[in-house]
């Protein structure tokens, strides 16, 4: 899924198709690293069962979205949760919180991303929601669902539904394959100002001060910023 794709390319093409962009500033544990999959979503509560009774239901290359709550004064994940996600099939963890047990989790391989380590645990143990928070994570802002597919990668996360993962990948694959041919035009020299007609974009501004330059990208194809 979203092979050869970035998360950036996958949020322009968001907003190419209308689909509300959904982003968080999650970065993976290990420069570098992917994961792609479904959303199985869980909410935390101070216990690490629920991420076990997630794994129950995991489909091949499911990614767990943890809803931490965005806490900062405690992790919720460690090694022994990303290893047994990695038997479980899964192909990362995505955390609205901290992780810890760092050396250990770079060791197992598995993509994990968060907002950052520390080495305290859970010192809480609250009620489970009335759904028995399996059925969505909150995360950033938005909400995920099994109905979600997730791209994580060293600029954060991005979730999309899942019905129209197929298109969103054919979108973001279009626009990835022009930004390229841009960049390859710029090192052989012909500058982006000159391929995406810059000069006539600000000339027409001076006629029209409402026409905007994503107006003018839309005009003659260019892909950039969305």
């Amino acid at each position: 899924m979203f092979e050869n794709l970035t998360t950036a390319h996958l949020a322009d093409a968001c907003l190419r198709a209308g689909v509300p962009v959904r982003c968080a500033p999650l970065p993976p544990v290990s420069p570098g690293l992917r994961a792609a999959g479904r959303a199985l979503p869980c909410v935390h509560v101070g216990s690490v069962d629920v991420f076990l009774e997630a794994y129950e239901s995991a489909g091949p290359g499911d990614v767990l979205v943890v809803d931490n709550g965005g806490r900062r004064d405690e992790a919720c994940v460690g090694d022994l949760a990303v290893l047994e996600a990695r038997a479980a099939g899964l192909s990362g963890v995505v955390i609205w919180g901290l992780h810890r047990d760092t050396a250990d989790i770079l060791a197992i391989g598995l993509p994990v991303f968060s907002l950052g380590a520390l080495p305290t645990g859970p010192q809480r143990l609250d009620p489970r929601p009335a759904d028995g928070g399996l059925v969505r994570a909150a995360v950033a802002g938005f909400e995920v669902t099994r109905s979600d597919a997730v791209l994580a990668d060293d600029d954060g996360v991005v979730a999309v539904p899942w019905d129209r993962a197929e298109e969103l990948t054919e979108l973001a694959a279009a626009i990835r394959d022009t930004e390229r041919r841009q960049a390859d035009l710029v090192r052989s020299g012909t500058t982006l100002r000159d391929q995406l007609r810059f000069g006539d974009y600000l000339d027409r501004r001076r006629a029209e001060p409402d026409h905007t330059f994503r107006d003018h990208l839309r005009a003659i194809g260019g892909a950039i910023e969305e």
